[in-house]
Formats: structure tokens, sequence, C-alpha cells
């Protein structure tokens, strides 16, 4: 099957099998039961919350939550004059307590929205970008129904209904679906230059039902813009920051924690015991010592913080983590592109 898609920046060709499904069925069909469940765990739900909470400014927002559920994840800390939910199943619907108001449509069969031009300030799409079959169309819509200045903030992670998904979607890898949702605000001409965040790698929660498989933390990734045409003035949102990167503060000299992490072989950024580590034998490398120091803690702040700044730098599906040379005593950081790679070289000190 032919990929549908060639990359050009982080610009897309698109033709219409980028949007196909294998379940072309009505959502209407397969959304007619209710699923009352959290599509993901407790920490990435967290997260969610976090984003949103830190993103919507407005003192009293007009909210729509397009293609909504039993939960908007809109944490108590916002006050909306009202949550306008958007979505296909009534009983869930009508169980979400954050809405003030429900309206039931398909939006791949009608992407026009029923609402009047510049009336909402913020507009919510969270894990189900996935299943949007017409998304240039639906881009433009809310970028109609903002006000200028207002947030269009989409969250999304790897978990969904494979048969829903568009056929894109599922080819790409989990940053690269990143860039595919810039590209669409991109693409509707109604958005400010989107901003990205990326929470990934952590430990998942233990009373989670996955969390003996040593499977990660469900990824929370969101993309996000302003339309245009806001007040110049008008206050800015702030950047997200991860609710888990608390990073303490080092009153040391680059020498001078050097010369701690020799002596303790402790992490400075999560104060975890420092994993002794053999170098892989390649033919393409060569390393001045046989072994190095690593934190492999998911919880380390600094392995956290990791997959945010290598996103910006242009490095997908990549994080790092700290790393000690015992030969020169240099300190750095060691790419890592998932949170379980290099750890079959961890070895056991001998007492």
């Amino acid at each position: 099957m032919p990929a549908c898609n060639t990359v050009k920046s982080y610009h897309f060709n698109y033709d219409p099998s980028c949007f196909e499904r294998e379940d072309e069925r009505p959502d209407s069909i397969f959304y007619q039961k209710p699923r009352f469940v959290q599509h993901l765990d407790d920490n990435a739900l967290r997260v969610v919350e976090h984003i949103i909470g830190t993103l919507i400014i407005e003192q009293t927002p007009r909210i729509l939550d397009l293609m909504a559920s039993w939960d908007s994840h809109i944490p108590d800390s916002i006050k909306p004059e009202f949550v306008v939910g958007l979505g296909l199943n009534e009983e869930e619907l009508r169980a979400n307590p954050k809405l003030n108001q429900y309206l039931i449509q398909d939006i791949n069969e009608n992407p026009l929205l029923p609402f009047q031009d510049n009336f909402f300030d913020v507009v919510l799409n969270v894990v189900s970008v996935d299943y949007i079959t017409r998304p240039l169309e639906i881009f433009s819509e809310v970028g109609r129904v903002l006000k200028p200045g207002g947030l269009f903030l989409v969250i999304f992670s790897n978990r969904y209904f494979p048969p829903k998904a568009i056929r894109i979607w599922k080819e790409m890898t989990e940053e690269e679906r990143v860039l595919l949702v810039a590209d669409y605000f991109s693409m509707s001409g109604s958005f400010e230059e989107p901003s990205f965040f990326v929470s990934k790698g952590k430990r998942r929660p233990l009373e989670d039902k996955y969390a003996h498989l040593n499977i990660a933390s469900d990824p929370v990734y969101a993309v996000y813009a302003e339309k245009i045409g806001g007040n110049p003035n008008r206050p800015r949102r702030p950047e997200v920051t991860d609710p888990d990167v608390v990073l303490p503060e080092i009153d040391l000299s680059l020498r001078e924690m050097k010369e701690w992490v020799a002596r303790n072989r402790v992490c400075p950024y999560c104060g975890e015991k420092l994993k002794k580590w053999l170098v892989p034998l390649t033919p393409f490398t060569e390393w001045n010592t046989d072994h190095f120091y690593i934190c492999f803690n998911d919880n380390c702040p600094y392995f956290i913080r990791g997959w945010m700044a290598m996103l910006k730098q242009g490095n997908l599906g990549f994080s790092y983590r700290f790393r000690f040379n015992p030969e020169g005593g240099g300190i750095d950081a060691m790419p890592v592109p998932h949170p379980n790679a290099y750890r079959e070289s961890i070895v056991e000190e001998e007492d």
C-alpha cells in the first residue's frame, strides 16, 4: 500500500486516501453505545488538565468541547461563562458535569459548526483529532467560530480505535503526528504559528492495570494556536511546562558538579543512584572508557523535560539521560529514543 503523504518541512501533500478508515460506516453507528471509560492513565489525565488549566487565561471563557464525551478535562480552577459540548453519544454528553449545553453532530458527515462567527474564546479537542476525516474544513470552521485571539487546543496520545482512525495517522510516528496537526492549523489560514507540548516516558501509575507490563505512562501531545487578529496588547498565554518537572537549583559550578557526581555516583537532578552501563562494541565510535554511569530513573526531571527540549530542536522521538564518564570525569546528555532503550547494558556493581 503506497504511503499517502510526502513531507515538505512539516507540510504534507494530501490525497483522499489519507483520510480513509477501516470502518467507513457512519460514526453515529460506531459511537451508538456509550463508553464510560478513560482512554488515558491517571498520570496522563493529570497532565491533560494541567495543559488546559495553564493555557485558558480568560476569566469567564466561552468554551466549545469539540467531539465531546462524558469528561471535558476542564479543571475546577477554570470558571467558564458556559461550556458547549458537540459530540455523538447523548448518554455520554448528558453525564458530562462541565457542559451547560450539548449538541449531537457528526462533524465528519457535516463539518459546518452550528455557531455564529467569533463566538467562542476557547475550542478544545481532546484525544479525538485522529478520527477527523475532513480536518482542513474542521480547522477552518473552528477558526470561524473563535474570537480573534481565541485558543484552539488539540490534545492527543498514542491510543485510539484503529477502525476509526484515519490512514495517515496510523502510518505516522507519534512525533510526526504533532507535525501533521500543526499542518492542519497552518493550512486553515486562520491561526498564528502553532506551539507544541509533549509529556512522555514517565512511569505508569502503580495502581494501573498495565503497570506490571513495564509500559510507560500514556504520552500526551498538545498542539495549540490562537486565531489571528487578536488584540496585540492582550495578555499572553504562558508556556506549558510539565507538572512533574521541577529542576533543582544546583548551586555548583560545572567543575564542582563533576566532582560531586564522581564522589557520590548520584544524579544531581533526581538524587537517584546512577547505573553502571557498559559501552557498546562498535567500529564507528571510540570510547575512552568501557563504562559510563547513567541515570535510568524514568521520573527524573532531566529525562522528562528532554522530550520537549529535543522536539524543539527537531529531534523527533528522543529524550536524553544524565551521563557521567568515570575516566575523564565528564558529564553530558545521552540521547535515548524510548524509556527502555539501552537498559540491556546495565550491569550490577560489585560490592
